[in-house]
């Protein structure tokens, strides 16, 4: 990609999409925890890389530029690319303004301590923006002050079917038992069952299961490679697919208080769940951080209630009990 005079499709779009953001209250960054950072700087982590770019901004060159065009087209704000350059262009600097909006952060188009801080947060896998459409904060002024989101066309499972069934099929690459895996994923559905007209059912049949849950490393087939620890943590395919995929790589906490975990970078298995079901039952992305549906979350955290964001989102798919 290369500096152009004249302006870009995407840059009609992603300018587009920041003034309908401008109609909404943005959300505020004042709690991003500081941790993002810290961590990053004592642990190998996927986007660490991201700090040297730390204050760059439109038409410098910089080395590791194109690996934050690669984040970006990942995420969805920038189209998939095997030719980006490590030139802030201007393409660049409208994704990270849509970035920062869907994050809560001072719109500024630059690289800014805050912004670099929150992308270099583990996150879950599924995309921010999808085919041109941001699942988080653009929607949200058709919510009122709600800021949850839905895939692209508000996919969800058939009115009529009140019952889903799923199967924890890929355990091999994990050292957690079967027994305390099904105490786990039963306790995260339930949390989205006490909300809508849902329930969910443990089977033992991966073939006849509406959803399938399993741990996975690197690239396991589905266009969605992990990266290791940190970075991406999980993620999960809109209604009806029914794929749910863990990092295998990350150190996951499935009983116990992740907070007193061993590892400065464990994660609460339950916390993650919850967050990937929201995406089996139709709910993209939400830019409030309280929320379930918020794309990152800190190591060593218990976030397993659902916010009245999370709730509002759900029962408007599929309505309460």
């Amino acid at each position: 990609m290369t500096m152009a005079s004249t302006t870009s499709p995407l840059l009609v779009l992603l300018s587009a999409m920041a003034v309908v953001a401008l109609v909404a209250a943005p959300v505020s960054s004042a709690d991003l925890p500081s941790t993002f950072a810290d961590i990053a700087s004592k642990i190998p982590n996927p986007w660490s890389a991201f700090r040297n770019l730390t204050g760059c901004h439109f038409g410098e060159e910089q080395q590791g530029v194109a690996k934050l065009k690669d984040y970006l087209a990942h995420f969805g704000y920038l189209p998939e690319s095997s030719g980006f350059t490590d030139i802030f262009d201007a393409d660049l600097e409208e994704a990270i303004k849509v970035y920062q909006r869907n994050f809560g952060l001072n719109i500024t188009g630059v690289m800014d301590a805050t912004t670099v801080a929150q992308m270099m947060a583990p996150r879950c896998g599924v995309a921010d923006v999808i085919n041109g459409t941001s699942t988080m904060g653009a929607s949200s002024h058709a919510h009122g002050r709600n800021l949850y989101s839905y895939f692209p066309g508000s996919p969800s499972w058939p009115r009529s079917k009140k019952r889903l069934t799923y199967a924890i099929t890929d355990t091999a690459a994990t050292t957690i038992d079967r027994a305390t895996l099904s105490r786990v994923f039963a306790r995260a559905f339930a949390r989205w069952s006490a909300a809508t007209t849902l329930n969910f059912t443990e089977t033992a049949s991966a073939r006849d299961a509406d959803i399938t849950i399993g741990f996975h490393a690197g690239d396991h087939g589905d266009g969605e490679a992990f990266d290791g620890p940190l970075g991406t943590l999980a993620h999960a395919f809109a209604p009806t697919d029914g794929r749910f995929h863990l990092d295998a790589a990350e150190a996951w906490v499935a009983a116990g208080d992740v907070s007193r975990a061993s590892s400065d970078v464990a994660y609460d298995l339950e916390s993650v769940a919850v967050h990937e079901i929201g995406h089996l039952l139709g709910l993209g992305h939400s830019s409030e951080p309280g929320a379930i549906m918020y794309p990152s979350i800190t190591p060593r955290t218990r976030k397993v209630d659902l916010a009245s964001d999370d709730v509002v989102g759900i029962q408007s798919l599929y309505g309460n009990k």
